[in-house]
């Protein structure tokens, strides 16, 4: 069996002048056909594995991606510019420049979405770990991602048990 290498270390300075000259990334979430987020993922500019730190966008009349919950990875976001609208649990708000949301694990449900005639505007990052477990509880889904593969399976037919013994 053959051992990843680590890719080449990359230059910790990323410059914004640089950035302006690449084409954002964009991204839509595949239960929810309103979702639209573009922008750019900095911490890969400069190699960063275990951390993501993304600049994005989500235009007018658009959402982020669809109500979720995370189980191991931590999740943050900033407002830089624009309002949106932020599902906690049950609760919605107003979020707007300078607002921080941060979702520890296992978190509350959350969503953004972007009702407003001008962009959201921020900066969202968290963990990178090997594996993530998401639950998507309006569409009865549980997310399991290892490495790169993504797996969604029906709640409904999740199977669980506790090992004797071993304490939560």
């Amino acid at each position: 069996m053959s051992e990843k290498k680590p890719a080449a270390p990359k230059s910790p300075l990323f410059r914004a002048a640089d950035r302006a000259q690449l084409p954002e990334q964009s991204q839509q979430h595949p239960f929810n056909p309103n979702s639209e987020i573009r922008g750019h993922s900095l911490s890969d500019f400069v190699g960063l594995r275990r951390t993501g730190v993304h600049l994005l966008r989500i235009p007018p009349g658009k959402e982020s991606f669809v109500y979720h919950s995370h189980q191991l990875e931590e999740e943050w976001m900033y407002v830089l510019s624009g309002r949106g609208i932020v599902e906690i649990g049950d609760e919605q708000h107003e979020v707007g420049p300078g607002d921080f949301l941060g979702f520890t694990t296992p978190s509350v449900g959350h969503h953004l979405r972007n009702p407003f005639s001008e962009e959201l505007v921020y900066l969202s990052g968290g963990e990178r770990r090997e594996m993530e477990v998401a639950d998507f509880p309006r569409h009865g889904k549980r997310m399991v991602r290892v490495g790169a593969t993504i797996s969604f399976f029906p709640v409904d037919t999740v199977q669980s048990f506790t090992i004797p013994g071993i304490e939560e």
